[in-house]
């Protein structure tokens, strides 16, 4: 599965979960909250240049070397390896803490 596959997957389970907030809650602005929530935590996953982020973290404030490959060449190799990105343990921190807290006052809006 590639991440074109992927991506619609997800984005048929987040209109899935649009609906099911607006019904359950009967409130637009609830469902419109879920669908933007949604649409930034799926793009926080799918979207970002891990190539760019797999060098150490000392490097990230620096651009990439040209020399490493072609935008195509590393196009073409990421449409087949969809999780390609290695957890490393400030990621996983960082990726926690951010949706974990986006979570957690999206839970919040909706109950109330």
């Amino acid at each position: 599965m590639g991440r074109d596959e992927l991506l619609r997957r997800s984005l048929v389970a987040l209109a899935a979960a649009v609906v099911v907030t607006g019904l359950a809650t009967a409130s637009l602005r609830k469902a419109a909250a879920t669908y933007g929530f949604g649409i930034l935590a799926i793009a926080g996953v799918l979207l970002p240049d891990w190539e760019f982020f797999d060098r150490d973290f000392s490097q990230w404030l620096t651009p990439m070397p040209a020399s490493r490959r072609t935008a195509a060449a590393a196009a073409a190799e990421r449409e087949h390896d969809v999780w390609k990105f290695k957890p490393y343990p400030l990621r996983m921190t960082m990726l926690i803490t951010i949706y974990g807290f986006g979570l957690y006052k999206w839970w919040i809006y909706v109950s109330s």
